[in-house]
């Protein structure tokens, strides 16, 4: 039997982490759930408890419905094709001998570049009348445009307000998600092929799989299996997280079309001086994280399990 000093010796070294934990994680998201029960506002001498007065406003007002709308709109379109663009540049820079830290570099530029810098260029790029898709596509597809139905939607000079248009709004930001997050997911396919044995895929050849894409779905999707939860899970994430291009680019607008959770609770919170809204808010974001972080946890011990 140890002595009573040394079976609590360990206790002092992980203090530190433990009492760091409980003040910038425990004790906020405390907070916050308290503070998502009254009617809290930044300069009130007090709050009023409401009970669950904020939820219900959440899940009974239009405003929120069209809130999880745009969230979910932007999660079911950003993260499938940021982790398929992301796996494909993975095994086409993992597949090439010349030059693959240049295009490792390319790609990853978007996840360096400062998000609202880019926000500002993308800003102008889709600019109606001046930007840069707009003059590309007015030289050479007006007449595709037009059959589309471009001009019947009120677009101006036949072309699509990107970013002023309620149609087209949330669909333009998942195209800057996509393009800013895909090479972040694949620094982290890359880390997950590097780690395949190559012996598998000569095993694989001997038992007849000649073809890339036999390769492919025999050996490395399969041990790529545990990369793959974890890229979906943070991509989820940080689909939810979207804020910067949001602020930067439409406000949540036009008409509530891009207005998600992360800049609900900004608007909520911050413009309105309504905090037990905007924590109430920040509470159903915090569950929505903590569920697909449980839901990957429990993919990735079945798995190894299984294995």
């Amino acid at each position: 039997m140890r002595p009573p000093t040394q079976s609590r010796a360990h206790l002092w070294f992980i203090a530190p982490a433990l009492i760091l934990m409980a003040l910038v994680l425990i004790l906020p998201i405390g907070v916050a759930g308290l503070m998502s029960f009254t009617d809290y506002s930044l300069g009130n001498d007090g709050a009023r408890f409401v009970g669950l007065k904020n939820y219900e406003d959440i899940f009974s007002r239009s405003t929120y419905a069209k809130m999880f709308g745009a969230t979910l709109r932007y999660v079911v379109v950003t993260v499938p094709l940021s982790v398929a663009l992301g796996l494909g540049a993975a095994l086409l820079v993992n597949s090439v001998t010349r030059f693959s830290n240049v295009y490792r570099t390319i790609y990853f530029l978007p996840v360096m570049a400062a998000l609202i810098a880019m926000a500002i260029v993308w800003e102008f790029t889709l600019h109606p009348q001046i930007g840069l898709v707009n003059t590309t596509l007015s030289r050479g597809c007006g007449t595709v445009l037009e059959l589309w139905g471009w001009y019947a939607r009120g677009c101006a000079d036949g072309f699509p307000l990107w970013l002023g248009d309620r149609d087209t709004a949330i669909w333009t930001l998942c195209f800057i998600g996509i393009w800013q997050g895909f090479g972040f997911n694949m620094v982290l396919y890359l880390a997950g092929l590097t780690g395949i044995p190559r012996d598998l895929y000569h095993a694989a050849e001997m038992d007849g799989a000649k073809s890339g894409w036999d390769r492919f779905r025999l050996v490395t999707w399969p041990m790529l299996g545990p990369t793959t939860v974890f890229v979906v899970t943070i991509s989820v994430i940080r689909s939810f997280q979207v804020f910067d291009t949001v602020e930067a680019l439409t406000r949540g607008g036009p008409a509530k079309s891009t207005y998600v959770m992360m800049y609900a609770i900004f608007e909520k919170a911050v413009k309105q001086n309504l905090m037990g809204l905007g924590a109430a808010i920040t509470v159903i974001f915090l569950v929505f994280v903590m569920v697909l972080t449980l839901a990957q946890r429990w993919l990735v011990e079945r798995r190894t399990h299984y294995v």
